[in-house]
């Protein structure tokens, strides 16, 4: 199954709201979806989008494909540079060869 991480309309006729939604790819856009991951209101200059960090990352994690908006509103949130920060520390720490304290001196 492949599982997107989208937007899902709501709100009345020309104010909308969105919740960003985990959902099967191949479910209509305001259908069947797993689960509810934050919220965004366009129409709010400020604390318009409340992302559950945590759980976009679990599912960023278990191969779920943001889709290209809501790419941009993770990256808003700060999530995109927590992975990147935290994939980058991790190669640094698993890379880091243990060096001989002195191997030629006998």
């Amino acid at each position: 199954m492949a599982v997107r991480i989208r937007l899902r309309r709501t709100g009345r006729k020309k104010t909308p709201s969105y919740r960003i939604v985990v959902a099967d790819s191949r479910s209509p856009r305001d259908g069947r979806f797993i689960e509810t991951i934050g919220h965004y209101n366009p129409r709010v200059a400020e604390g318009g989008l409340h992302v559950d960090t945590a759980r976009a990352d679990y599912w960023l994690d278990h191969g779920a494909q943001p889709s290209d908006t809501v790419r941009s509103l993770l990256r808003r949130a700060g999530v995109l540079k927590m992975r990147h920060e935290r994939r980058v520390a991790a190669r640094r720490q698993g890379s880091a060869v243990p060096v001989a304290e002195n191997p030629t001196a006998e």
